[in-house]
This record gives C-alpha cells, structure tokens and sequence, in this order.
C-alpha cells in the first residue's frame, strides 16, 4: 500500500462548516471541535469490534506526519460511528483534509497525500476523495412518521421487563423505539448536522457516514494524561415553562428511581476508568442538564491517566455500553435487549467521535441521533427501565426523545 503523508499547519482561520461541501465528516464539542472532507484511507475493524481497537492506533502509526501544531486533534485522525453491538465489526475513515480548532483559539489545517512509498496493510488508501458539491436539499413538504412496533406492543415489552428485574436476574435495561421518518425530499446529512449545531450549541454534534445526531452525553475523552466522562441517566420532559421545567427538575433530583438509575452509571464508569488512573473524582451530587425537549441527572468525571497512557479507543471498548444505554449488569441486560427490543440497533448507542495518532481523543454516545438514506431515516429513541417503571411514562419519554430529531428533519 501507498504510504501517507500528513502535514498539519496552523490556519488564520477555519472554513465555516457551512461551506459549499456536502461529504464531510465532523464531530463538534464546546472544547475541541474536528472536521474533514474526503477519504485518505479506511481501517477495518474484524468482529468483535471492542477486541480490534488497536488497530486504529497501528493504522494512524503508519502515516508519516509533519506537525507544527502539536495538539490533540492535529496530524490525521480517524473518525467512527461504531456500532453498539459489541459483536459486530466496524470502520473508521482518515479524511483527507481535516481541520481543527479548540477553545482556547488554537486552529489548524492537516492535509494527507500518498508520499510514493509504501505502508502497512493496516490503512487502506482510497484516492484524492475531494469534497463534493453540496446537493440542494429543499425542507420536505410532507414527512411521514411510522413506529415499527405498535405502542401497546412496546409497552408489552417494558411490562415484560420490569417482571424480569423483580425476578431479580437485573437491575435495569434500556429499551428503545424504533422509528421510521420518510420525506419527498432527500435529506441531507450535512444539513442535518449543521441544523443541530445551530439548534444545540452544546451539545456533541456529529456526521458520520450518514449517522448524525446532537448528543448530550460524554462516553470518554482524552487530552493527554486527562480523561474525562459525563454520564447522563435519568430524564424528565422539558416544555419552556422556566416555573414548570424547574419544578420538574427538582422532582428529578428527588426521584429514588432516576437517582437510582443514575447513580448506577456513574459507578460503572468510575470502577470502569479508575485502574487506568492515578486520581479519579467524580461529582458526589448529580446536576440536572438541559437536551432540547428534556433534561437529565448528569455528572461529571474526570481523572488523571496513568502511564503507559491508554487510547482513548481502549477506554471506548472498556466503557461500552455504559447502563445508561445497556442496563446492568451488563450481560443480562444486552441479552434482555436481543430478547425484547426485535431490533438491530446499528450505531444507535454507540461510541461516536474521533482519535488521533497520540491515542487522544472523544466519543459521544451515539443518541439523540438519526441514520439518514435518500428520503428516509431511522432513529431509536431508548428509555431507562427499572422495577417500578411505567410503560406509559417510558413512552412518552420516547416521545419526547425524538421530538428534537424530528424537528431538525423538518426544518432541513
């Protein structure tokens, strides 16, 4: 195979993401946002996913790189919308041209070029890859929305597990809704993905490969020897009645089953990260954050790396699925999904974000997010079901989940 070659340069500015260019690939943060557009190469990872995750970091290790810039992000980076079956096989894409800035005002421009040489079989050379044209979308006049389950279906299937976790063989497991949209226009993922930056500034907003979402949750970062998580679990609606919303809140943070449902995550990734660190904290009081239609008990974690530091993709395949898009214990509740949720879950739930050649790196959870073809899309909408859930209550949690999607959709 061709070897590559990556040169990142620091940029004056950064091309708005709204430019004149339809096939990018992107994931935004308040912190540190990356973009690229074109193919430099793909990496495979065989089935099982979890098990294949060095194989990223040997790809990216055969590029030859000149970085002038020298910071997390910069030189050639691979971006993935793995998927949430840990059995499955996966990829990653290298674009060929990527930028970069993060917020304390750093920018940069990394482009990657055959070199004439040869490299590992590791990375798979796909061409010059250029950007194409955007394609005009035109806002759908008509969206058609169908659940592939029936609503007393699916409530059949929350009723089934609650009885399961008072018989005792698990704590908890998220079950999710499968929802169909169809529209007379395409719509397009780059549109999409732009839309939910604007409607959701704060949110880790992504395009990959078709898969674009505007998730409130954290999976794993890593900056350096810094590593930080921020699991959400357990939500209320919100309805833009700042009394109302605020009342919810606080219900919120007194519910036994939401701080319970919460409090489960937060162990699991603190036990989780805690043998790859040299300190690790977690906030002891969980805050209510904001997502669009609902809000959520969420706290943050961060911790210091211990060396040999890890990547961040071998801390992605230690902490997936977390029990806020699982359940727990972990085995019994992915079982429970197969046996309930009659569905193929793709990169819905997913780690979704991107690594560089240092092994740094950040992965969303791959929710709050749609699978776009043509004129059509394919979005899940996951509850959190424990002993006392109601079936009622969870879809409407669904409900409200989707509702932002569905909205961005619209206005594309």
């Amino acid at each position: 195979m061709e070897q590559l070659l990556a040169v990142t340069r620091l940029a004056d500015h950064e091309p708005g993401q709204d430019d004149s260019v339809e096939n990018i690939v992107a994931f935004s943060s308040p912190r540190r946002s990356v973009w690229g557009t074109g193919t430099a190469a793909l990496i495979h990872l065989p089935a099982p996913w979890p098990e294949n995750v060095h194989l990223v970091a040997e790809a990216l290790s055969q590029i030859q790189i000149e970085d002038e810039v020298g910071t997390p992000g910069s030189g050639p980076v691979a971006f993935g919308a793995l998927p949430f079956d840990r059995s499955a096989a996966a990829n990653l894409v290298i674009p060929r041209i990527i930028h970069g800035h993060a917020a304390e005002g750093a920018r940069w421009r990394t482009e990657i070029a055959p070199t004439g040489g040869t490299g590992s079989s590791a990375v798979t050379p796909e061409g010059s890859g250029e950007a194409l044209p955007a394609v005009e979308s035109a806002t759908p006049s008509t969206v058609d929305l169908r659940s592939v389950r029936s609503a007393r279906d699916w409530c059949a299937a929350v009723e089934a597990a609650t009885t399961r976790i008072k018989a005792g063989e698990l704590t908890k497991v998220v079950l999710a809704r499968e929802l169909l949209v169809q529209t007379d226009t395409p719509i397009s993922a780059t549109q999409l993905y732009r839309r939910l930056l604007q409607l959701y500034p704060a949110a880790l907003c992504f395009v990959i490969d078709g898969f674009v979402g505007a998730s409130p949750e954290l999976l794993v970062s890593r900056v350096g020897e810094i590593v930080r998580a921020h699991p959400m679990a357990g939500t209320t609606p919100r309805t833009g009645d700042v009394d109302l919303d605020q009342r919810r809140a606080n219900e919120l943070l007194s519910s036994q089953k939401n701080r319970k449902e919460h409090q489960i995550t937060i162990d699991m990734v603190h036990e989780t990260l805690l043998p790859w660190c040299s300190y690790l904290d977690a906030e002891p009081v969980p805050s209510v954050v904001a997502a669009g239609p609902v809000q959520h008990l969420a706290s943050s974690v961060e911790g210091r790396l211990s060396r040999p530091t890890p990547n961040v993709l071998d801390l992605v395949a230690a902490l997936h699925p977390t029990p806020a898009v699982g359940g727990w214990p972990r085995e019994p509740a992915l079982k429970l999904i197969d046996e309930l949720e009659q569905a193929d879950r793709g990169p819905y739930a997913g780690p979704v974000g991107w690594t560089d050649a240092q092994g740094n790196g950040a992965f969303a959870v791959g929710i709050r997010a749609v699978e776009l073809s043509d004129c059509s899309a394919r979005l899940f909408a996951g509850v959190g079901v424990v002993a006392d859930s109601d079936p009622e209550s969870e879809l409407e949690e669904t409900r409200a989940k989707a509702q932002a999607l569905l909205g961005a959709i619209v206005r594309v």
